[in-house]
């Protein structure tokens, strides 16, 4: 049950990742340590299928509250406290690098994969700077803009680090899907889920591969975008000179304990 609990837990905080501009749902995943086993469940969907079904059932629970029940408070929070909010996802991810990068070094690390780490995390924050200050585009809402917005949020799980949030803000996407979410708009949300599940089975075997070959390699890689896309998340328009920092110090310090909690009970329940 507890192990349950945890894997809702995550799976809830992951759908947060995809409705959460500057937040990568597959870094999150790969922080609670899901990534490589969502991967490998969907390139090879008939392999183990039950015992993977059961396993990701809590996950999958736990991402639709994340998305659906969440995306009214978190759409208010966001407008009425959105650095109280953001301070603690920091620190929520702050508090998981620990276990993310023994998990990166599980097969061994070498010279090589401090440089990748290094460069990731430094090309990873020139591109989303580059994208939060000149990138703007305006697309139709149309059933085939709305697959294409669902092939970017499965970005988001494959590619760690990306915000598919951020990339549907720049095309003037993101609020009509956050309220598609409130009113669980079916003409929204069926062409979304139709263009996620087109780009997940289409590319998670390519990343699969990627996984098995270059195992290390991708981890570290991961681990400097979710550097660079933490650091991006930060509030910068905020008067920390504010009773509010103080608000966003204990969200910060909460998000650390929480994420470290968490850790320690996944180590002590693990399968």
């Amino acid at each position: 049950m507890i192990d349950w609990l945890i894997r809702f837990f995550k799976g809830a905080l992951i759908g947060t990742g995809f409705i959460l501009p500057g937040v990568s749902g597959g870094a999150l995943a790969a922080v609670f340590g899901l990534y490589e086993k969502i991967i490998a469940f969907i390139a090879h969907i008939t392999k183990d299928f039950i015992a993977n079904v059961l396993f990701f059932i809590p996950v999958g629970l736990g991402a639709l509250l994340g998305m659906f029940l969440l995306a009214r408070p978190l759409s208010f929070f966001l407008e009425h406290y959105e650095a109280q909010v953001l301070w603690g996802f920091v620190g929520c991810i702050v508090g998981t690098l620990p276990a993310l990068w023994k998990e990166a070094g599980k097969k061994g690390r070498q010279v090589r994969h401090y440089i990748i780490l290094a460069l990731s995390a430094a090309g990873g924050f020139c591109l989303l700077f580059t994208a939060a200050h000149y990138w703007s585009v305006q697309l139709p809402l149309t059933i085939v803009t709305w697959l294409s917005a669902g092939g970017i949020i499965a970005l988001g799980v494959l590619i760690p680090g990306m915000s598919p949030s951020n990339f549907l803000v720049y095309l003037g996407m993101y609020k009509p899907m956050i309220d598609a979410f409130k009113t669980m708009d079916g003409r929204v949300l069926l062409p979304l889920i139709a263009g996620a599940a087109i780009c997940l089975f289409s590319l998670s075997a390519l990343i699969d591969i990627v996984l098995k070959k270059m195992y290390a390699g991708l981890f570290h890689f991961i681990i400097g975008i979710v550097a660079a896309s933490t650091v991006m998340i930060i509030p910068v328009n905020f008067n920390y000179l504010s009773l509010g920092t103080a608000v966003c110090a204990a969200a910060f310090v909460a998000g650390i304990a929480l994420a470290l909690w968490m850790s320690n009970l996944e180590e002590k329940y693990k399968q």
